[in-house]
């Protein structure tokens, strides 16, 4: 019988949690990192992670750590960690990781500075090594809880995929296999700013028939970008695009959508994110995505909109109608 593969989990969060738990029900042997040392003791006496998962027990092949020397052997390295804090966790793990490791994004976002997507990141500071990313509609609870859900492999290195689809399967999870990683990527970053205009929508109570325009006119903006950065549009057809923006723009669980409902009750963005434990990457991801689409020459009116209302120079109905009063065109005009 072959050795239980060896993974390290960079980030303690929910999402990071979550796949820990389930690395571990597939077989793996998991060191979950956290970068707050007391949460990591918690995590080793109660082992339960409260704060960000709670009711989720961890399996005993998860072991809580805050060194990064619990990388040293490991053969994927799953990187869970916020978008604005990924290259500094990378830096410090490119000490560590074997060389044939294989890195896991599981972040959706781009970096603000410099609007890379997270497997650049990653390359970047890591240039040895396969790079796989992670994305599709999947609630870390409910990943946790073993119930079903699919989502999407992709890399330029076909190995890494295949490696992660093997080893990273389960009766309750599918994973397909993509090379577009431009698409994947962008599709799972700007997700999340659409779902904060969906918890607008429904925060303002403007009904099911503005939720639905909302998410495909969405989904059109979403396209045009990452087909405009050289992705391919079916991929935001699939999994890690329509798949993702249905389940974040109406699944209770979603952060982005709740950040947007409390937006549309009226409440100012910085009193919403005080009260939320966990990062809502949509509220970094809007001004990213708009100085992409001037790189690239596309325009983002949803992703506009929603800035303006975070900035709080405009309020969520003043938005809204912005996007209702806007030229009328041909459906397909890209």
């Amino acid at each position: 019988m072959s050795a239980a593969p060896s993974s390290v989990v960079f980030g303690a969060g929910s999402w990071g949690t979550a796949l820990a738990v389930h690395l571990a029900h597939a077989g793996h042997r998991v060191s979950l990192w956290g970068r707050d040392a007391a949460l990591v003791d918690t995590l080793r006496e109660r082992r339960v992670n409260e704060t960000y998962l709670p009711g989720i027990e961890l399996p005993g092949l998860v072991e809580p750590v805050a060194s990064f020397d619990a990388a040293a052997g490991a053969r994927f390295a799953v990187f869970a960690v916020p978008s604005h804090g990924l290259r500094a966790v990378a830096r410090k793990a490119a000490a560590v990781l074997p060389a044939d490791a294989i890195l896991i994004s599981a972040t959706k976002g781009l970096e603000e500075d410099t609007l890379d997507r997270m497997s650049l990141v990653l390359g970047e500071e890591l240039p040895s090594h396969a790079v796989v990313a992670l994305s599709g509609p999947s609630f870390a609870l409910e990943l946790a809880r073993r119930q079903p859900a699919a989502i999407v492999a992709a890399s330029a290195d076909a190995a890494a995929v295949e490696a992660v689809q093997a080893e990273f399967r389960a009766r309750y999870l599918r994973l397909y296999g993509s090379d577009d990683v431009i698409g994947v990527e962008l599709g799972g970053a700007l997700k999340n700013v659409i779902a904060i205009a969906a918890g607008v929508v429904e925060g303002t109570g403007l009904g099911h028939n503005a939720l639905a325009a909302l998410i495909t006119r969405g989904l059109a903006e979403i396209s045009r970008l990452a087909v405009a950065a050289g992705g391919r549009r079916e991929t935001l057809a699939g999994l890690s695009g329509l798949g993702d923006l249905v389940l974040t723009c109406t699944g209770a669980m979603s952060r982005n959508r709740h950040v947007g409902v409390e937006l549309g009750r009226g409440r100012a963005l910085g009193d919403v994110l005080g009260d939320m434990k966990m990062v809502a990457e949509g509220v970094r991801t809007a001004s990213a995505a708009l100085a992409l689409g001037e790189r690239h020459g596309v325009e983002l009116p949803i992703a506009c909109q929603m800035a303006d209302v975070m900035a709080g120079r405009r309020t969520p109905v003043e938005a809204l109608e912005e996007l209702m009063l806007r030229r009328q065109r041909h459906e397909s005009d890209g």
